[in-house]
C-alpha cells in the first residue's frame, strides 16, 4: 500500500450535462489509483452532499473528475479550499476563468493572442449577429464542455434551431466565427506541453457524437506530422494561453489552424476527459512515454494547496 498520498477521493459524476463522461474518467482514474497500490476512493457527488462524504472518509486529498458545471468552474475548488484539501488542477479563478469561453476570450484578446472574433447574443437580437461575426458561425453555451450545444450555422435559416439547442443549458450563448481549418489539441502536464494531437472527423466539427461515438471515424493524430520548429511555437502558444487564465496543474488547450497555418485560440479544459479508449491527454502521454498510470500518479503528486 502506497501510504504517502494518504487516503485520496476521486470526485466523479455530479450533475452536468458531462455527468457520464466524467464518471467514466473517475473510474478509470480510481483504477489507474488502486493498481498503484494509492488508498482511493471513488465519490459521486451527486449521491450525498459532498462535504459529508469527504469527512467521513476523512479523506487526505482530491483527484478531481468532475468535467462541466460544478466541478471544472471554481465550485468544488473553492469547497475544497474552504475544507484545506488539497486538490488536482486549477483554483477557483483559473477554473472559473477557463469554465467561461467568452470571458477566457477576452483575456486572450487583451493579450494580442490569436482567438476568433466572438459576441454574447439573446434571442432579440439574433437578426444582427450574423453582422456582427460572419457567416459561417459556430454558437455554443458559454459555460458548456464536450461541444455540448455546439452548432455550425451555415445560413441564416439555420440561426433559430442552433440558438434553441445552445440555450437550453441555462447559460449565456456565445457566437463565434467558425475558422475552416485543421483542429488541434496541446495537453499539458505541469510545465510541460505533451505531443500535439490533430484531430480529423468527416463531421462538420468535432463535435460530442465524434468525441465519444464515432470511433471509426475519428482519427486522432499524434505524433501530428507538423515540422518540430512549428509544433514548438504552437506548443508554446498554448502554454501561453493556459498560463493566461490563471490554469494550473494540468489541462487541455484546444485550438485550430487555418489555411494560413495561423493558429486560432479555442478554449481551455482543466479537467479533461481521462477515459482510457477516448481521451486526449492520455493519447498525448503515451506517445510522450508516459503511461496511463503514470500519467495519474503524475498529476496526483502535483496538487494545488499542498500543505
Amino acid at each position: 500500500m502506497n501510504t504517502e498520498l494518504g487516503k485520496v477521493a476521486v470526485l466523479m459524476g455530479g450533475n452536468s450535462a458531462e455527468r457520464e463522461i466524467s464518471l467514466l474518467s473517475g473510474q478509470a482514474i480510481l483504477a489507474a489509483l488502486l493498481r498503484q497500490g494509492v488508498d482511493a476512493v471513488g465519490i459521486d457527488t451527486a449521491e450525498r452532499p459532498v462535504i459529508e462524504q469527504l469527512s467521513e472518509k476523512h479523506i487526505d486529498r482530491v483527484f478531481i473528475a468532475l468535467h462541466g458545471r460544478g466541478g471544472e468552474d471554481g465550485t468544488i475548488q473553492g469547497l475544497l479550499d474552504f475544507m484545506g484539501l488539497p486538490y488536482t488542477g486549477s483554483g477557483v479563478l483559473g477554473s472559473a476563468l477557463a469554465m467561461d469561453k467568452y470571458r477566457s476570450k477576452q483575456v486572450w484578446q487583451g493579450l494580442g493572442l490569436p482567438t476568433p472574433a466572438c459576441t454574447l447574443i439573446n434571442d432579440s437580437h439574433l437578426s444582427i449577429v450574423i453582422e456582427q461575426v460572419g457567416l459561417p458561425l459556430m454558437l455554443k453555451p458559454v459555460l458548456e464542455g464536450s461541444s455540448v450545444g455546439m452548432s455550425k450555422v451555415s445560413n441564416v435559416d439555420e440561426l433559430a434551431l442552433a440558438y434553441e439547442a445552445a440555450s437550453q443549458f441555462d447559460c449565456p450563448v456565445m457566437a463565434e466565427s467558425y475558422i475552416t481549418g485543421i483542429e488541434y489539441t496541446a495537453a499539458i502536464l505541469g510545465d510541460l506541453v505533451l505531443p500535439l494531437i490533430r484531430l480529423e472527423t468527416p463531421r462538420e466539427f468535432y463535435d460530442y457524437t465524434a468525441k465519444y461515438s464515432d470511433d471509426a471515424k475519428t482519427a486522432y493524430i499524434c505524433p501530428c506530422s507538423m515540422p518540430a520548429a512549428q509544433e514548438k511555437a504552437l506548443q508554446d502558444l498554448a502554454l501561453q494561453a493556459f498560463l493566461a487564465v490563471g490554469a494550473q496543474g494540468w489541462g487541455r488547450v484546444d485550438f485550430l489552424c487555418d489555411k494560413s497555418l495561423r493558429p486560432w485560440l479555442i478554449e481551455v479544459n482543466t479537467v479533461p476527459g481521462m477515459t482510457r479508449d477516448h481521451s486526449l491527454v492520455p493519447m498525448a502521454a503515451k506517445v510522450a512515454g508516459i503511461s496511463f498510470d503514470d500519467l495519474v500518479l503524475r498529476i496526483l503528486n502535483s496538487l494545488k494547496n499542498e500543505k
